[in-house]
């Protein structure tokens, strides 16, 4: 979409704000609506409109199909590392009590460790897949 102006600036304006919307729901989540997965949701939206408006090419330049493989697994590590770390500190997997030094504190940083694990792999898997469907529908029209 070489001629559409407006279109590319909007979308410059746009997904600045829609990354930091992202970035609420998933910091705010477990005060009210969101968490992780809306988050992460929200945050490849703004992936996708880039790739709509600029291209695949432009847009995995700024995220490769490589850095979203590792980052959908550093998502998975981080919410099974918290599990694991829970039992290395005398608790069941996914206990968060045992992660600080009260209970309180424990809850709030293994849920916010938890949501940014699975913020992290739906937004890297839901951007992969989009990459995956542009590549197959090229391929058709060839």
């Amino acid at each position: 979409m070489p001629n559409h102006v407006i279109l590319r600036v909007v979308a410059k304006v746009l997904i600045p704000v829609i990354v930091l919307f992202a970035l609420y729901v998933q910091f705010h989540g477990e005060l009210g609506p969101g968490g992780g997965f809306q988050a992460g949701v929200i945050l490849a939206s703004a992936f996708i409109l880039h790739l709509l408006i600029f291209g695949q090419r432009e847009t995995r330049k700024i995220v490769s199909l490589r850095l979203l493989r590792i980052l959908g697994a550093c998502g998975v590590l981080i919410y099974a590392g918290v599990g694991i770390a829970s039992l290395l500190l005398g608790g069941k997997f996914l206990d968060y009590n045992v992660l600080a030094h009260d209970p309180v504190h424990g809850q709030h940083l293994g849920i916010t460790l938890i949501e940014i694990g699975v913020a992290l792999t739906v937004s890297s898997t839901m951007v992969a897949l989009i990459y995956i469907f542009v590549e197959r529908l090229r391929a058709a029209e060839e």
